[in-house]
């Protein structure tokens, strides 16, 4: 029996091969071809159509890196052809096995309106079925030469992820060109046997069923004549009809199929071309809607969206008629798949917002599923911005790479910091490019954790990347498989009718507490240092750009620029995609990315200086306002507003015994060592040193970065094996200026060099660490060690709306696995009573270790924060230059004092001449209370809008107070609308009266009267 076994099986596979895929195209004869090259960047269609073009015949090269080729194809069909189905096949070069990262083509008729896209598993185009014979077909095809850079050895140094270096060499040989006759029953033998070999290879060796297929498939390929597949395929179909109609098993897995095409907004190719990505698939997807009934499509990212629409308005034109009908689903309701670890409170609120308005304008559509199947870890933080979006449900499919643990469900309830709870689910189909393989089908029930108690599954099914979507094949496979004994279900569903059966027949999922950390890709928080800290600056130059138009606008009547924030906003949330702000994309998106950086930052605070131009008065006058965007009161100067500062008493600076400086300001004492080095930072007040004994802090240390897999996205255990303290000195001098004291120290390593400037500011507990690098290693790992003594078994990360515990131990594997962690502004370590936070300006990498000195000395709990890497895919120059961070350790500091330094560090005091103090907007008399936007909002109604968080994880009642003249105050959901449930505000004299939970965000909107 075996042997028969493995004679069928491996029949089956040659005669597949070499005799039936062939005959599914009988007949052909070759189309003319001419060829136009685009001088540069891509050109509009329009001029594409009408350029001069060349002859260029099949096996002739063509196309360099990043370039442009529109071809010309013509000929006609032939008379004898008459009455059947004719297809244009046209290979542009492509390898099967790399769907989405080569060449693309997209097909138009010669009157500019779109056919379908070409790619290496979808490279026909029907002409007529059938024809009448003798036709003229004339067909343009804009294909892109877009170069391999993931090839099959994908972490070798390549200088082909930037146009400016990749070349001019052509990268294609044009293959095939041709009509053809396409006959549809031998296509559906193929499919018949292709789902029924798949399926016998799964089947238990010696279940009956298995052997009626085998013997099914035996009997099959006995009625094809070799010599006649087209003449005999009938016969064949005939021999499986039987075990194909067999119905599936009651009890069998039940697969949701979602038609999806997920597509990076930029990665191994640039932002410009991903709007032609999605162009060329959602003119497939679209096609594919029209010819298949039952197909469903999703596609997430409404900046997507926005891109046809402004650039292929006729592809834009087809996606809004399929979205009408109801199977071209608009999902996720995000602005792009971004990150989510790294993003900030507003920025991942804002995500939403812009994704969800965008959908309902568009379409009158409102998703409520976020759809982020490849992103890279999920912060403990976004299931209450989920549901402040009005969603509930979350997909992905990530986490399921994670190298150490497997995770115990594939669909549970997530429950974040404040207690929201949302239903997630992990397809355990394992992919995001499910392609209707019998294996595929036969893991996903397999894998699946929640037998027993739930039975239905999704599988995101199509290529992506530019793969050109869901098949025809893959539609046809997926019928097979809508009942068929021995195989989970399939039924083509929207992600909302998937959701809304596993949410009722699981009413009590199981709950998983805290982030959603993947155990892989950890070094995508510090890749790519200046698109990092571009996002952040952004982010905070947004805030200080709204709080400040909207209180000139309130104040004097100031034009607030609602389409300039618009747009900026979606610029800046489309480069938190989770391959731009990760830096695991090529070197010409972030070189683009850092110019858009920093026109973004030249936009907003000309934003900020109008504003406050406008508030300030009399620029003439010889006064000096400081304007505090934070949302404490520093100096005097409220949160919100502009005054005079108070400055502390100036610091002393003392030379160090043995060498180096002493620095006091009255609160801290630091001790800076003869090789720069900080060996104490004493906290006068509470008599506590804060440096382990026999430590230095600010201790640069350096270690070999060689994964074992994707240079830009791993840091692998193992790189801590070796590391070298760089304690070799250049240069050490003291530095005095307006009060503060401190020190300038240089050193030089490798073909680097770092400048850090140590400052105690007058009346500040905090040690101020500017660190300049210009960086020029290669595959080395840059950390900045503070070794604390302080014994601690859990430290604060914030993250959006609030912070996170992890574990300064690691008594299980999951939380060994986490050495490499995520955090915004601050870090925070507390013994009761007592505590350290490490804040920065721009970085998010970080590791927390503990080591025990002996029985009577204590622990040394050591933070290190992560600076530089210098990985070599897919990006070879990562990181070369110059990079400038800001750093501050806060002996002392109470995780509200975390807060307060974070948001301190981020937002530096403005100074503008003028003579008019500044009152804010809005007050809160509860510290614990933090504003995280003060705007007017988006409808243009000159409402104000005002989120509020609690920031220390405990109940807070807080006075919001208005300082100006309000109706009736709402509270509403993250897209300004009011809601019908949840916090209440209570208006009391000047203000509101409200109550949070533990790190409840609220947004509330007040009418001006």
């Amino acid at each position: 029996m075996h042997d028969d076994r493995t004679l069928v099986e491996a029949r089956l596979k040659r005669v597949l091969d070499e005799r039936i895929r062939p005959a599914v195209h009988p007949e052909s004869v070759p189309l003319d071809v001419a060829v136009w090259t685009a001088p540069g960047e891509p050109v509009p269609v329009a001029e594409g159509l009408a350029a001069p073009t060349a002859a260029i015949t099949v096996g002739d090269r063509w196309g360099a890196p990043w370039g442009t080729s529109w071809f010309r194809v013509s000929g006609t069909v032939p008379q004898a052809w008459a009455g059947r189905t004719v297809e244009a096949l046209l290979d542009l070069g492509f390898d099967e096995n790399m769907p989405g990262f080569q060449c693309e083509g997209l097909v138009y008729r010669p009157d500019g309106s779109p056919v379908k896209g070409l790619n290496p598993r979808n490279q026909w185009v029907r002409i007529g079925a059938p024809v009448a014979g003798g036709e003229d077909v004339l067909l343009h095809i804009e294909a892109a030469s877009n170069p391999v850079v993931l090839d099959y050895h994908p972490f070798l140094p390549t200088q082909l992820g930037d146009k400016e270096t990749a070349g001019s060499e052509p990268q294609y040989t044009l293959a095939r060109m041709d009509l053809a006759v396409f006959d549809e029953n031998v296509w559906n033998l193929v499919q018949d046997l292709e789902v029924l070999g798949e399926l016998m290879a799964e089947l238990p060796v010696e279940g009956a069923r298995r052997w009626d297929v085998l013997r099914a498939v035996g009997r099959a390929l006995d009625r094809i004549d070799l010599q006649d597949v087209n003449g005999t395929a009938a016969a064949a179909r005939d021999e499986l009809a039987t075990v194909l109609a067999a119905p599936a098993e009651p009890s069998a897995h039940r697969i949701s199929a979602v038609g999806h095409a997920h597509i990076d907004s930029a990665w191994l190719w640039p932002l410009r071309e991903t709007v032609r990505k999605v162009a060329r698939t959602t003119s497939n997807m679209t096609a594919l809607l029209e010819d298949e009934p039952d197909f469903v499509f999703a596609m997430s990212q409404a900046q997507q969206f926005a891109w046809i629409k402004e650039h292929r308005p006729e592809v834009y034109a087809r996606v809004k008629k399929a979205v009408s009908d109801g199977r071209f689903v608009p999902s996720g309701g995000m602005w792009v798949e971004s990150d989510t670890n790294m993003p900030g409170s507003e920025a991942m609120a804002r995500q939403f917002v812009h994704g969800k308005r965008f959908f309902l304008d568009e379409f009158g559509v409102e998703n409520v599923e976020a759809w982020l199947p490849d992103t890279f870890g999920f912060a403990a933080g976004l299931p209450q911005i989920i549901k402040a979006a009005g969603s509930k449900w979350l997909l992905t499919q990530k986490i399921s790479w994670s190298q150490t643990n497997k995770f115990p469900h594939h669909t549970f309830q997530w429950e974040g910091i404040d207690g929201t709870r949302i239903f997630t689910h992990f397809p355990p189909v394992d992919t995001y490019n499910c392609s209707m393989k019998g294996s595929e089908i036969a893991h996903a029930a397999k894998n699946f954790k929640d037998k027993g108690v739930a039975r239905h599954s999704l599988a995101p099914t199509g290529w992506g990347d530019g793969g050109g979507g869901t098949t025809r094949e893959m539609v046809a496979k997926a019928a097979r498989m809508r009942s068929l004994e021995g195989s989970a279900t399939v039924t083509w569903e929207t992600p909302a009718e998937f959701f809304t059966k596993a949410e009722a027949e699981y009413p009590n999922a199981p709950v998983w507490v805290g982030e959603l950390y993947l155990e892989l890709h950890r070094a995508t928080l510090t890749s790519q240092a200046k698109t990092k800290q571009g996002n952040r600056r952004s982010e905070h130059l947004l805030r200080e750009a709204e709080l400040w138009a909207a209180t000139a606008a309130v104040r004097t009547g100031f034009p607030y620029p609602y389409a300039e924030l618009d747009r900026i906003w979606k610029t800046v949330l489309l480069h938190q995609f989770h391959d731009i702000l990760p830096g695991s994309s090529i070197a010409w998106v972030h070189r683009e990315a850092e110019k858009t950086y920093a026109a973004v930052a030249d936009e907003l605070n000309g934003i900020v200086a109008a504003a406050q131009r406008a508030l300030a008065g009399d620029p003439a006058s010889r006064e000096l306002l400081v304007f505090n965007s934070a949302p404490h009161t520093r100096g005097g100067v409220p949160a919100g507003g502009a005054g005079a500062v108070t400055v502390g008493s100036p610091g002393r600076l003392t030379p160090r015994e043995g060498g180096g400086y002493v620095l006091d300001n009255g609160l801290l004492q630091v001790e800076i060592d003869g090789r720069g080095l900080v060996v104490s930072a004493y906290d006068i007040g509470a008599e506590r040193e804060t440096v382990a004994p026999g430590q230095a802090a600010n201790l640069l240390q350096i270690h070999p970065d060689f994964p074992n897999m994707w240079d830009a996205w791993d840091v692998d255990a193992f790189y801590r094996n070796t590391v070298t303290d760089l304690t070799e000195l250049d240069e050490l001098t003291p530095v005095q200026d307006e009060g503060a004291v401190g020190a300038r120290i240089v050193r030089s390593f490798g073909d680097s060099r770092v400048t850090q400037v140590l400052t105690l500011a007058p009346g500040a507990k905090r040690l101020d660490i500017d660190t300049e690098v210009d960086w020029h290693e290669t595959e080395k790992f840059l950390k900045a060690a503070f070794p604390l003594d302080i014994r601690a078994e859990r430290y604060a990360s914030e993250t959006q709306f609030g912070h996170f515990y992890r574990a300064t131990h690691t008594n299980t594997s999951w939380e060994a696995a986490k050495f490499e962690a995520c955090n915004h502004r601050f870090v925070h370590l507390e013994e009761p009573g007592w505590g350290v936070a490490l804040v920065n300006d721009s970085t998010y990498g970080h590791d927390v270790t503990r080591t025990v000195r002996d029985s009577t000395a204590g622990t040394t709990t050591t933070v290190r924060v992560s600076l530089l890497r210098a990985p070599r895919f897919p990006d070879p120059e990562t990181d070369q230059g110059v990079h400038r961070f800001r750093h501050a350790l806060a002996p002392g500091a109470a995780i509200g004092d975390a807060v307060r330094e974070g948001f301190r560090i981020n937002l530096p005091e403005r100074r503008v001449a003028g003579d008019r103090a500044v009152a804010p907007l809005v007050t809160v008399d509860n510290d614990a209370v933090v504003v995280s936007a003060v705007k007017l909002a988006d409808d243009a109604s000159g409402d104000v809008v005002v989120r509020l968080y609690e920031s220390t994880g405990g109940r807070a009642r807080v006075r919001l107070g208005i300082d100006f003249e309000f109706a009736d105050p709402r509270v509403t959901d993250l897209l300004e609308r009011p809601l019908a449930e949840g916090n209440v505000p209570v208006r009391v004299d000047g203000g509101v009266q409200l109550s949070l939970r533990p790190f409840e965000l609220v947004t509330v909107r007040l009418t001006r009267s």
